[in-house]
């Protein structure tokens, strides 16, 4: 039986001529498009593709392959239009997927009020540091932060967001410390194999060249806590912790703008409307907070 997620692939590496535009355009990796075409060819038995220096070209029997699988593509979307044009109710299950720090330290009340305007609706929140692939239905609306506009998927419709922020922070009681103290260097808090980045030696406050590593952002919220060093974090983390305080002499480093991410026919739901539009007002009124700009700290 063929798979109708391989015939997808093998439309995108038709269409863009390339295995990096289809793996662009679907927005997923270079290795995961060839498996995907790999097994097409593997279960009809012959190849799809030359691959010339000019990119990649259909063989006769790609050619005839593509005719049919424009026609199952224009029956799938047929199906998902009817489908999906009928589920407009605010009944169902919405499945949200955004980086954990998000969910914990921002979003989480604005769901909960979200949940308790539709208590019909039965809430997902995927918070993981995995993305998951809203094209293959993993989710129904992503929040993320993205750097690069263009890195964005063609086939997600996107709401922007207000921009986010980072800075560099340490215990109010290690800054005291260090100010009444030998100024001696103090430690990184760095997360996973991440290193020391060139801009944080900007501040007042020397750095030793041994860091600390932790695996995770809340371990890396609560190891800054307790004084073992400084770390940067979004502003909307360390400017609400009143445990933390900004490292004099440092400045703020953009990380990405956040977006409201959705996928062809799941944005017409309309609980999917409901939501983005919800969560989309609540952001714009986080601006000053993600930005950095909602408190001068000491």
């Amino acid at each position: 039986m063929i798979d109708w997620d391989d015939v997808r692939y093998f439309l995108a590496v038709a269409r863009g001529r390339s295995v990096r535009a289809a793996a662009e355009r679907l927005g997923v990796n270079h290795s995961t498009v060839l498996r995907r075409v790999a097994q097409l060819e593997e279960r009809l038995g012959a190849h799809m593709f030359e691959k010339l220096p000019s990119g990649y070209r259909l063989t006769v029997a790609g050619e005839e392959v593509l005719e049919l699988a424009e026609q199952m593509e224009a029956s799938s979307h047929q199906l998902q239009t009817r489908v999906f044009s009928r589920d407009q109710s605010v009944r169902g299950l919405l499945r949200v997927t955004l980086a954990p720090t998000l969910a914990t330290h921002l979003l989480m009340p604005d769901f909960a009020d979200f949940a308790r305007l539709h208590p019909d609706i039965e809430m997902e929140i995927l918070s993981s540091g995995e993305l998951a692939n809203l094209t293959n239905r993993e989710a129904d609306v992503a929040i993320r932060v993205v750097y690069n506009r263009k890195t964005l998927p063609l086939n997600l419709h996107g709401l922007k967001g207000p921009d986010i922020f980072g800075g560099i922070y340490m215990s109010r009681d290690l800054l005291a410390a260090w100010r009444t103290g030998v100024p001696d260097p103090i430690r990184w808090i760095v997360i996973s194999s991440h290193g020391i980045p060139d801009w944080v030696r900007e501040g007042e406050v020397p750095i030793t060249g041994v860091p600390f590593r932790v695996t995770d952002a809340l371990a890396q919220i609560v190891a800054v806590r307790q004084g073992l060093g400084i770390t940067t974090l979004p502003c909307f983390v360390g400017d609400a912790d009143p445990l933390l305080v900004r490292v004099p002499g440092t400045d703020l480093h953009m990380y990405g703008t956040l977006w409201l991410l959705t996928q062809g026919e799941t944005r017409k739901m309309k609980r999917v409307r409901l939501f983005t539009e919800f969560v989309s007002r609540r952001l714009a009124a986080y601006a000053p907070l993600l930005t950095g700009l909602s408190v001068s700290r000491d």
